[in-house]
């Protein structure tokens, strides 16, 4: 077996391997509302446009990203959040019930609101961004119940990520207190850092910065190339009290520097990238995910720079699937992503078959293009003249046309 095949075989069972695996988010939760509408015309009492509401989307944001993407891989997650004592709360606990994570960590904390931001777009264009939220640090006793309740949750599970937003969950002592307790338990703890002094995280398994990040932490250290990036991440090892450093580089990929190992550098796939928001969480969900099935923290980036790559080609903060890497793992081209990105490319002449998430992540991609999208239907149960015609008047109405087959017993009701 060369070399190509038995690390695809070996990250494919690594993928299974990471079902049901347990892992803890602990970080700033939030909720997020993109609120989409259309402008028409301009206020008459101030020069500002109207928004003309036509729907709401609702999903979980921050910390909650990473519960999403760590559903999204079928392996079991935890939260330790605050939320306030309002219906965003409400809202956000039954998000997180429908991905099936344990929300026995919700602190509910009544001196602030529940995080929300909500974006206001018309047509495929953001007009602005509204954030309710309080940053000010957490008070002593909401600091030593979330130090109480990660007490009771690390020795549950197999890794925990540190989603630090700078909402003031996270404080220095907090995050003492988790270290100290992942270290008794000797449970991974890896990092997505908000805050410039990485000291604070003294004691994390990996720390997951990009390059303005590293950068910053590193008082200015230039991050452009494969060496620069490890002399940064070296300083930040030797100085900070971290074992490895997992460096996000955009189109450069990630690199892994480990304390007393030689760098380990992942390039990315040549792709077509429609939004990176979220793309942090999917990597550090997949890292923290991949060590608790057992993983070496190489593995995980390598995985992580799959997944890293496949979000970015979705529309919005949509998490990696697991089927989604074993897809892309299994591809016979020679870059395992050109297969994910290309076949949204044929759809002009040659339809697939997908699923109701795949589905509605490619119709996000054509809309993002700006292309117009339609739907029919129908039983199909023998394909004749009339189908083929009214298929292509529909084709016409549309730039990508989706049609749906109705099911067996569907088919059943309407025609005996």
């Amino acid at each position: 077996m060369n070399e190509t095949a038995y690390k695809t075989d070996h990250l494919d069972s690594l993928i299974q391997s990471m079902k049901d695996a347990p892992v803890l988010v602990i970080g700033d939760i939030m909720l997020d509302r993109f609120v989409y509408g259309a402008v028409e015309r301009i206020s008459p009492e101030s020069p500002v446009p109207i928004l003309s509401v036509t729907r709401e989307d609702i999903m979980l944001g921050g910390a909650g990203n990473a519960l999403s993407n760590i559903s999204g891989l079928n392996a079991k997650p935890y939260a330790l959040c605050l939320v306030g004592n309002d219906a965003a709360a409400d809202q956000i606990k039954q998000h997180a019930k429908s991905l099936d994570v344990d929300i026995a960590g919700f602190i509910t904390d009544t001196t602030r609101p529940t995080t929300i931001k909500t974006r206001f777009l018309s047509g495929h264009q953001q007009m602005l961004r509204t954030d309710f939220e309080k940053k000010e640090p957490v008070n002593d006793t909401i600091a030593k119940a979330i130090i109480e309740k990660a007490e009771a949750l690390i020795p549950k599970v197999k890794a925990v990520i540190l989603s630090d937003y700078g909402k003031g969950m996270l404080r220095p002592d907090v995050i003492a207190g988790i270290m100290a307790t992942a270290k008794k338990q000797e449970i991974p703890v890896i990092v997505d850092p908000k805050s410039l002094d990485f000291s604070i995280y003294k004691g994390a398994t990996a720390i997951t910065p990009n390059k303005k990040e590293l950068s910053e932490a590193t008082k200015g250290k230039p991050v452009s190339t494969d060496n620069q990036i490890e002399t940064a991440a070296r300083e930040i090892i030797d100085t900070c009290g971290i074992e490895s450093v997992v460096a996000t580089r955009s189109a450069d990929g990630m690199s892994v520097i480990k304390k007393g190992e030689n760098p380990h550098h992942l390039r990315s796939a040549d792709i077509e990238v429609f939004d990176v928001s979220g793309a942090g969480d999917t990597v550090i969900a997949t890292i923290a995910t991949a060590l608790a099935a057992g993983s070496n923290i190489n593995d995980a980036a390598a995985l992580a720079n799959l997944a890293g790559s496949i979000v970015v080609t979705k529309v919005g903060t949509a998490p990696i699937r697991a089927e989604e890497l074993t897809e892309a793992l299994h591809s016979d081209v020679g870059d395992v992503l050109i297969h994910h990105y290309a076949k949204s490319k044929m759809l002009l002449r040659q339809a697939e078959c997908m699923g109701w998430q795949e589905a509605a992540e490619q119709i996000r991609r054509w809309k993002a293009r700006g292309l117009k999208t339609g739907f029919t239907n129908g039983c199909f149960d023998v394909l004749h003249a009339g189908h083929v015609n009214y298929l292509n008047q529909a084709r016409e109405h549309c730039d990508r046309l989706i049609v749906g087959v109705n099911c067996d017993s569907s088919v059943r009701i309407l025609k005996g």
